[in-house]
């Protein structure tokens, strides 16, 4: 009888390790497979929230298809003690192991709202903008000048996101901005402390994007940019091409920024870096107009008219058709592509260049190709100023 009873115990016990091995594996798979959310969407988790509340979260979500499997899959895989508070986009089908990946990695936020603090070379920008889970694409709610007097709804919605746990903040730097632009614009970035005593450097700051976080400091700030400027400006310089007519890593910088300021569009910066480089070769002087604005304004703004024949002909340390070779110092901010067009110009013969009326510039090896070119930009300008009355 005892021997029956132990060998019914037996068999019994080998049947629930089979059908617990059976249900493990089920439950891997059920972890790895594909899983049922049909569109992606953004999974806020706050501090000090747990994985057993964020599985429920998912699965009333229907990103997950078991709550439990997804919270033993995560304690099975030591994720559970890693759960990182943000906003995080989960994507259409993401598997149970993806998503806790996705909530366990760290880094940056990948979705919610965020406020972006534009620094441009004509205005800053505050504008509150939120990611599309569906599309990955962000989606503009306001945009205003935070150092103008903006509407009171706008200003209602911006102060209602900012206080929000999940929002975030970021800088973004526009090419060809200079140290003082940037300095006065991080005075309007509200949720930054300190105060910035001392103007940096001009070209030593990168334009780029930069994420910042409530009560950050200012000169912390400018300290990154200062040393991701300094990286930039380094490898270019390692790379540069042989014999070029300068010496230094700041007449690098001081080209950079002329050619920054000369062009907008990326691909031609190697042809106009070309002009000034066989300018330079030439003994020719490099006459042009961003290095005149910066000695009568200091890089404090933008001039707003044009330039007077008497300012082209004063003599400052700045003004290119009066002085040889390379300003003082760069007129302001370079980015990546002036660095490296700067340190590997175009080969070309051309010395001159001028808008062509479409965006870029039309190139020339000769004064009369030049004047040509000239001749034709004013008429693009006078048949531009005809039309104006009729688009009103």
């Amino acid at each position: 009888m005892w021997r029956s009873v132990a060998s019914n115990a037996l068999t019994l016990l080998i049947v629930l390790l089979i059908a617990g091995a059976a249900l493990v594996g089920w439950g891997q798979v059920q972890y790895r497979a594909e899983g049922p959310l049909e569109a992606a969407i953004c999974l806020q988790v706050d501090r000090g929230a747990t994985m057993a509340g964020v599985a429920e979260d998912l699965s009333d979500r229907g990103a997950v298809s078991n709550a439990r499997i997804f919270r033993i899959g995560a304690d099975y895989s030591d994720k559970s003690g890693s759960l990182k508070a943000g906003s995080w986009l989960i994507p259409e089908g993401a598997t149970m192991a993806e998503i806790a990946d996705i909530l366990t990695r760290g880094g940056a936020s990948s979705c919610g709202t965020e406020i972006v603090y534009r620094i441009g070379v004509n205005r800053v920008q505050l504008q509150v903008r939120e990611l599309d889970p569906n599309t990955n694409r962000f989606v503009e709610l306001i945009a205003f000048d935070p150092t103008a007097e903006p509407d009171a709804q706008s200003v209602a919605l911006y102060e209602d996101v900012r206080g929000q746990a999940d929002t975030r903040f970021r800088i973004a730097l526009a090419e060809g901005v200079t140290s003082w632009q940037i300095v006065e614009g991080l005075k309007s970035v509200a949720v930054m402390t300190g105060s910035v005593d001392e103007i940096p450097p001009e070209g030593y700051l990168a334009p780029d994007s930069y994420e910042v976080s409530k009560g950050d400091d200012r000169n912390d700030l400018l300290a990154l940019m200062r040393a991701r400027q300094e990286e930039r400006i380094d490898q270019a310089w390692r790379n540069r091409a042989e014999d070029l007519p300068f010496n230094t890593i700041e007449e690098l910088v001081i080209l950079a920024s002329i050619v920054e300021k000369e062009t907008g569009i990326a691909e031609e910066r190697p042809q106009v870096a070309s002009v000034f480089v066989n300018r330079l070769e030439q003994g020719m002087r490099l006459q042009t107009d961003p290095t005149v604005i910066y000695g009568i304004t200091n890089g404090r703004g933008v001039l707003g008219r044009g330039l007077r024949q008497s300012e082209l002909r004063g003599r400052t340390p700045y003004n290119t058709y009066v002085i040889d070779g390379l300003p003082p110092t760069p007129i302001a901010n370079p980015g990546v592509a002036s660095l490296e067009a700067a340190a590997n110009p175009a080969e070309t013969d051309f010395v001159f260049f001028v808008a062509d009326g479409t965006g870029g510039h039309a190139f020339a090896r000769t004064l009369a190709e030049h004047n040509e070119n000239v001749a034709r930009w004013r008429e693009i300008e006078a048949e531009r100023a005809a039309e104006e009355p009729a688009q009103e």
